[in-house]
């Protein structure tokens, strides 16, 4: 049997792997992955944008996000599309961004535009977007990805805390 002291010693070093687990965590969503860095040329909406790579034009599709449509000839402009869009250009516009891709979900979608997580001064900003309301967690076929449980629970966050397009004084989370 331990010792009261033993018990504490534990204790602390128990709550310190923890807090360590934890930071490292944070800390995936916080450092830019290092990598090539590509000037944004233009934001067409919330989750799409284009890029200089390798002296081509490139679409990038932002990975595990769906924003309101707001350029889809075939659907109408949805709640709070024109909100994620002017987020998106504001926080990429003029900016250079690093891409980190992922092997399961492959680099490129049917479209050929490239498939990535967005880095912008160490800020994953797929998951910005989910945890400020712009953008609803978004899983392909049901294909795990990297970030996927992050990106659920920011936006569960973002749910119950009824931001951006959670909140009932705009789409109450029904953008359609």
């Amino acid at each position: 049997m331990m010792q009261p002291k033993q018990l504490l010693i534990v204790g602390v070093l128990l709550i310190t792997v923890g807090v360590a687990v934890g930071y490292s965590k944070i800390q995936a969503h916080t450092t830019r992955p290092v990598g090539e860095f590509y000037d944004v040329r233009e934001v067409h909406d919330g989750d799409t944008l284009e890029i200089l790579r390798y002296g081509k034009l490139e679409k990038v599709r932002f990975i595990g996000i769906d924003t309101p449509e707001t350029i889809d000839p075939r659907k109408p402009v949805q709640c709070f599309g024109k909100e994620a869009s002017q987020k998106t250009k504001e926080l990429l516009t003029g900016k250079s961004i690093s891409l980190e891709f992922d092997p399961v979900v492959g680099e490129r979608d049917k479209y050929n535009r490239l498939l990535a997580y967005v880095w912008e001064q160490g800020k994953l900003i797929n998951l910005s977007l989910i945890e400020e309301g712009y953008a609803h967690e978004y899983t392909y076929r049901s294909q795990a990805y990297k970030y996927q449980n992050d990106f659920k629970q920011a936006e569960l966050r973002a749910r119950e805390g009824e931001v951006g397009l959670w909140s009932p004084k705009t789409c109450s989370g029904t953008t359609k």
